[in-house]
């Protein structure tokens, strides 16, 4: 037996300066911003028995799914132990936690990380991998036991909700080398950046996760908050006109709503990036232009099943650079997180991080 020593804090000089020598820094990054120290001046010590860089270190959201990972952990807990899975678990206790815990984890020589929870963990974690230089992020794997509320990264690989066949697909080990998105965005008077796994949406999309995301209220309604957010949204929004630029070539437009992704899923099921491959070096865009109110309540099952990109104000498109400005100025929303506005500059790193699918 021995003992992994979390370190206290991320303001600490050497996470810095490991956040400074990183090729993928942004000098404005929202953790070292917005997040204090995150274990106290003593740090938070676990005993871990056996060789950590071979097996997995767990790390919880106890609030994913309407707190449904707090109150049936138990049970997963014993599933994991049953299955001799993983070597230690963390709980995350706050916004973007597993960021600093996964720095420390890294510095200890721990690569595999087993994320139990929803999108947000697993956006979290995305950002913890590209945010340091302590190892190359080709060398981390990831897996997902999905039990948040849209688990919409895991609709594209059909990983199942249930632990117990998560957890023998992870046994399995078959790994993909998954694409990595990071867009440029604006907050706070200054030019921004993050890394996402799964989607983006400008606009309306942005509109409607502000929405969610602002709603305690409703939590009750899982993956339908979206959907009652949607039809709400509606009543104030109006199409921006929006230059985008795919891979040098420009084209001007009023649009209603953009999705910028590697997988196909977002919004708790919808669809709207059906043509999209995880692992092809390429964006999938989405655009959908001006559109009557009706017409996007008629259509709302047609996202759920990707066949709304038939319409005749959609378009579909790819490409590795992405290039967004908006008039008036946009939102945008990457991996259920709302970020930022407008303009926006998307960069692609192909086949850059290591994943658990079936």
């Amino acid at each position: 037996m021995f003992t992994i020593q979390v370190r206290s804090g991320i303001r600490s000089g050497k996470l810095k300066h490991f956040l400074q020598c990183w090729p993928g820094h942004d000098p404005n990054y929202g953790l070292l911003n917005q997040n204090a120290a995150c274990f106290g001046e003593k740090g938070l010590q676990m005993q871990i028995n056996g060789d950590v860089q071979s097996d997995w270190i767990a790390l919880v959201n106890p609030m994913a799914g309407n707190r449904k990972t707090r109150d049936h952990w138990e049970a997963l807990a014993r599933l994991l132990s049953q299955h001799q899975l993983t070597r230690a678990h963390h709980f995350t206790e706050y916004r973007r936690h597993s960021i600093p815990l996964i720095h420390s984890f890294l510095e200890q020589g721990c690569h595999k990380f087993l994320l139990v929870g929803g999108d947000g963990i697993l956006n979290e974690a995305v950002n913890a991998i590209f945010t340091q230089a302590i190892v190359d992020p080709s060398l981390v794997t990831l897996a997902l036991i999905p039990v948040g509320t849209g688990n919409d990264w895991a609709r594209t690989f059909n990983i199942p909700s249930d632990p117990e066949a998560a957890i023998q697909i992870i046994r399995n080990g078959k790994t993909l080398r998954h694409d990595i998105g990071r867009v440029f965005y604006h907050a706070r008077a200054a030019e921004q950046s993050w890394y996402f796994i799964n989607m983006c949406g400008i606009g309306f999309d942005a509109e409607v996760t502000k929405k969610v995301t602002a709603d305690g209220e409703r939590n009750h309604l899982g993956a339908m908050k979206y959907r009652y957010h949607l039809f709400t949204s509606l009543l104030g929004y109006r199409a921006t006109q929006m230059t985008l630029i795919v891979d040098g070539t420009a084209f001007d437009n009023e649009v209603f709503s953009v999705a910028v992704g590697i997988g196909r899923y977002n919004g708790g099921g919808m669809k709207q990036l059906p043509f999209a491959v995880p692992d092809d070096g390429v964006f999938d865009l989405t655009v959908i232009g001006a559109v009557t109110r009706m017409k996007v309540m008629r259509s709302v099952n047609k996202l759920y099943d990707g066949s709304f990109v038939g319409l005749p104000e959609v378009s579909t498109h790819t490409g590795k650079a992405i290039q967004i400005t908006s008039d008036p100025t946009c939102w945008l929303e990457a991996d259920g997180e709302v970020l930022g506005e407008a303009p926006f500059r998307f960069a692609m790193f192909p086949r850059a991080l290591q994943v658990i699918i079936p």
